[in-house]
């Protein structure tokens, strides 16, 4: 679930600024952009992949990922985790538009026990299909990420 605060038309296009909610056990798998992006972990535990290097994101961490960085992250909590996304120059936020889930408050019961549900594997193979067919994500291994 996404809450897009705010859009490149917002800013000229210069950045967005997106909250987003991690169900427990999403992942996103490595990649590499051309954008740079920003993160600050508001909830929960997700493990992040830059390059080679992991790292335990907790409530209060700040990363940057610049332009070209591989990176991947994944809650590895039971629990939803959010997380502030900040991308430069502007865009992101229409992949988030287009396969996020706007949150809306409050949370009724249901959206609760959803988000609390692993994604499906078809749920990730989709995402992963629109982020590199329409988004210029390039999903990499990490041997292949640090030729790049």
């Amino acid at each position: 679930m996404d809450k897009i605060r705010n859009v490149g038309e917002d800013t000229s296009g210069t950045y967005s600024l997106t909250e987003v909610v991690l169900q427990p056990q999403s992942i996103t798998p490595l990649h590499i952009h051309e954008a740079e992006e920003a993160h600050y972990i508001l909830e929960g535990e997700v493990e992040y992949q830059l390059d080679e290097q992991t790292i335990i994101a907790t409530p209060g961490t700040f990363l940057q990922l610049p332009n070209g960085q591989s990176h991947g992250f994944t809650n590895i909590g039971s629990k939803p985790a959010k997380i502030l996304i900040w991308v430069t120059p502007a865009g992101a936020e229409q992949f988030f538009a287009e396969l996020g889930k706007p949150v809306n408050l409050p949370i009724n019961e249901e959206e609760i026990r959803s988000l609390c549900q692993p994604p499906s594997p078809d749920e990730i193979e989709k995402v992963i299909e629109v982020a590199t067919t329409k988004y210029g994500t390039k999903v990499v291994t990490p041997a292949s990420s640090s030729g790049s």
